[in-house]
């Protein structure tokens, strides 16, 4: 069976920088501010603010991945205003997210404790509806995302947009993002501390123990345990994942098969009874 096209893989672990990007004291003192305002979105918008004085940047976002679950919208900022990028978050939350990059930094182990920047260009993305839903319409050629993690089974995507009018980001400009990369995980991280009511929901609960129980089980599988363990559908996993139903059915075999288990009954089974010490 043909592999579903996925996004290219392109990040790296970010060290200490040789210097600080120089910002402004009112700037400082804007994205202290943030941190505690009552606005969530005030966050995204000064780190926004920060990164335009040096370079063309149209959108910011900030996403919290907890205990397995699908991403949560934290902080949105649009250099247009209004719910537009709220409204192309949620979609990306509900449909897409299997698909992007920064899936294999936050599911790999050995990224635990790392501050790891991704890029992610349009014309990198294979999925079509994905490409469509959260680059084309947008109107976003590429996209750096800052991944940080403030807790066990949480990490936090600062994401930084680029409007195709201004192309892709440059060498220079990364490193100019490097070098903010300290300060923005810092806000973002006590951001998620003050403002998050973080809460395990029973599907995640019972991903995590199955993902103890196996951990063989390969990405694409999990996704399809959690949209199970969720109550969804064929059909709607498939929309989510960006596949189709008939892909979903194949990955939810494999799963079982690696589980010992035949059927959905014998998953929620093994969710539930108690493991021996």
């Amino acid at each position: 069976m043909p592999r579903e096209p996925e996004a290219i893989m392109r990040s790296w672990r970010i060290s200490p920088p040789h210097r600080n990007e120089q910002i402004s004291t009112a700037r400082a003192a804007d994205l202290v501010m943030s941190i505690s305002h009552g606005d969530a979105d005030a966050l995204a918008a000064s780190m926004l603010r920060t990164v335009g004085d040096m370079m063309p940047v149209s959108q910011c976002t900030v996403f919290a991945y907890e205990f397995d679950a699908r991403p949560r919208t934290i902080s949105a900022a649009d250099h247009r205003g209004g719910r537009f990028l709220r409204d192309v978050a949620n979609r990306y939350a509900a449909h897409f997210y299997a698909l992007d990059g920064n899936r294999a930094i936050v599911d790999n182990p050995h990224s635990r404790d790392a501050l790891v920047l991704h890029q992610q260009q349009s014309d990198e993305i294979g999925n079509e509806a994905y490409r469509a839903a959260c680059y084309a319409q947008p109107n976003v050629s590429d996209r750096l995302s800052l991944l940080v993690q403030p807790m066990e089974s949480v990490w936090l995507s600062i994401n930084l947009y680029r409007d195709r009018a201004y192309g892709v980001f440059e060498t220079s400009e990364l490193q100019r993002v490097e070098s903010l990369a300290q300060l923005f995980a810092q806000a973002a991280k006590t951001h998620y501390a003050l403002h998050t009511q973080h809460e395990e929901s029973p599907a995640a609960t019972m991903l995590a123990r199955v993902r103890r129980i196996c951990p063989a089980l390969t990405p694409r599988e999990l996704d399809v345990l959690r949209g199970t363990l969720e109550g969804a559908s064929a059909v709607e996993i498939a929309e989510r994942m960006g596949v189709k139903p008939a892909s979903v059915v194949t990955y939810q075999k494999r799963a079982y098969a690696r589980l010992g288990i035949s059927g959905q009954r014998q998953l929620f089974a093994l969710c539930v009874t108690p493991q021996r010490g």
